[in-house]
């Protein structure tokens, strides 16, 4: 909370600087990294491992389902005991953007919004080397009423670029 506000604070007093060294907007939207020389279609079995979960349970809980039921989407299988296939791990992240190219309100504070970053990396068992990242970018609705709507649309995003999909 210590971050989010300092950045706030941060993000606040650079709006005194010229145009030019203001930082341009960030793009959102779904990256994917893989591995070239790995058959996603292979993967039939998965076993979780730690990642940077949301401290917030209820969200590590959403998330954690949210990707199941994609991995489950694509045939595969959480592993009853051992390694499986594949491990997977969860990142996540929320910071607070600010839109400088904005017009401040009347007392000259820019809009600024909530965005998660949310990372699902599937790693080799016997050395951790990471196979893929999946990363999703993108302002997000805080309210405890709309957060469900919003993972499920984001673990869905991601998923939809995993390398066996055909791409729409």
């Amino acid at each position: 909370m210590n971050r989010i506000l300092l950045a706030i604070a941060l993000c606040s007093s650079a709006t005194s600087l010229p145009a030019a060294a203001q930082a341009p907007m960030p793009k959102y939207g779904v990256t994917v990294t893989a591995e070239k020389d790995v058959d996603f279609a292979t993967f039939t079995t998965y076993s979780w491992t730690q990642g940077q979960p949301s401290f917030d349970k209820t969200i590590d809980a959403q998330v954690t389902a949210a990707v199941d039921r994609e991995l489950s989407a694509l045939g595969m299988t959480k592993a009853a005991s051992g390694p499986g296939d594949v491990l997977v791990a969860y990142y996540s992240l929320s910071r607070t953007d600010v839109n400088l190219k904005a017009k401040p309100d009347s007392s000259g504070l820019y809009p600024h919004y909530s965005v998660g970053t949310l990372v699902v990396a599937l790693l080799d068992p016997a050395s951790r080397r990471r196979l893929l990242r999946l990363r999703v970018d993108q302002p997000i609705d805080t309210q405890p009423d709309k957060l469900q709507a919003a993972i499920d649309s984001a673990v869905a995003a991601l998923f939809a670029k995993y390398p066996t999909r055909q791409r729409k």
